[in-house]
């Protein structure tokens, strides 16, 4: 299994309009995609910014390219990102996932 790790940062005044917009958008999309494992959305408020890391499990790297396309390193965004993000960072991170919970990997 392999878990792919996203970063952004919104204003804190945005923090829950953006996680709507992420329920309609990413989220929807990482569950939609065959080969998905589940998702997990961190959240963390630093002043007036608020950081979201996801984190996705995937079966493979051809799962990976099916959501993200053939350069899964390059972070995928919709068109009102724009709006909410502070920046679009551009690339994202993979890991090999060693150990899963009891029950973890299963759609969230």
């Amino acid at each position: 299994m392999i878990a792919r790790q996203w970063h952004g940062r919104v204003r804190a005044a945005d923090a829950d309009r953006y996680y709507d917009y992420l329920l309609r958008t990413g989220l929807s999309d990482y569950r939609n995609t065959p080969g998905n494992r589940g998702v997990q959305v961190f959240r963390r408020r630093d002043e007036d910014v608020v950081h979201y890391l996801l984190t996705t499990l995937w079966d493979s790297w051809d799962s990976i390219r099916a959501f993200a396309g053939d350069d899964v390193t390059r972070a995928r965004y919709y068109p009102e990102d724009t709006r909410f993000l502070l920046e679009l960072e551009p690339t994202v991170t993979h890991f090999d996932v060693l150990d899963v919970p009891e029950g973890g990997g299963a759609h969230s």
